[in-house]
């Protein structure tokens, strides 16, 4: 094989591998085996935002930001269906996010209200194209919104049980809630989320914009309220979601407190 062929098979190879994060492990790139549960990772928001993921495992008494909350095989129903399918995303947004709850110790309003998230994986598309049909649900030190992640414990497991840390309850530094950096509780802030509204049940057809926005803005009014013990004055702000995130099985609007406690 003349030398620029393999010149264009190893660049090949390593854009292969730089679509799954930074230092990548060779022997997970392509793996059509299901990932190990448990496994610790220094996973960065760029890397949360690849379909597929092939960081290194590092022992979860290191430091890092990511862990393995859940895996296994999809079920039977999605085997045909395209790799980047809306059936997919569905099933994944259901999978992570009921064992992300459990795996925290929280409930459906506690983990809207939190600094960690979730991300989950699929095998890479020369895997999905082998056969593999696997997912990966991690637990991340940080949201859609992180710049970088923080440092996790050992393990997350339990990490929202009984009355959890400000380290990872979500507050807001800014004068107001919309379009301010989210951060940890335990840092100087403005805004606290503290309560949630649930807006429909998973059958549900998508209320509309107005109806969503105005159903949010009056519950968040008289339960921010009441969470400050009803003062005679008070500011109060709301995160809703459009139809995008409904149809993605997300049923949640949050609503937040001014207050630097």
């Amino acid at each position: 094989m003349p030398l620029l062929g393999l010149v264009s098979v190893a660049v090949l190879a390593g854009c292969a591998e730089e679509a799954q994060g930074r230092n990548t492990d060779p022997d997970q790139v392509d793996s059509v085996e299901v990932p190990e549960l448990g496994a610790c990772r220094q996973l960065t928001p760029d890397d949360v935002a690849m379909p597929s993921n092939a960081t290194t495992v590092v022992e979860c008494t290191e430091r890092h930001t990511a862990q393995t909350y859940a895996v296994g095989e999809l079920p039977p129903e999605l085997d045909d269906v395209d790799y980047d399918s809306a059936e997919l995303g569905s099933f994944a947004y259901d999978t992570c996010s009921s064992k992300f709850e459990k795996f925290l110790g929280a409930d459906e309003s506690l983990v809207m209200r939190t600094v960690v998230s979730w991300a989950w994986f699929r095998p890479s598309e020369k895997a999905w194209d082998d056969g593999a049909r696997w997912y990966r649900c991690d637990v991340v030190g940080g949201g859609e919104q992180s710049e970088k992640y923080v440092d996790l414990p050992d393990t997350a497991e339990g990490l929202l049980l009984g009355r959890p840390s400000d380290r990872w309850m979500v507050c807001v530094a800014g004068e107001s809630v919309s379009g301010s950096l989210k951060i940890p509780c335990s840092e100087k802030h403005d805004w606290r989320a503290v309560t949630t509204i649930k807006l429909g049940e998973p059958s549900d057809p998508y209320p509309g914009d107005r109806v969503a926005e105005v159903t949010t803005r009056d519950f968040c009014s008289d339960s921010v309220g009441a969470w400050l013990n009803y003062p005679v004055d008070y500011d109060f702000g709301y995160t809703w979601f459009h139809e995008a995130e409904w149809e993605a099985g997300n049923r949640r609007s949050v609503c937040w407190a001014r207050t630097p406690d």
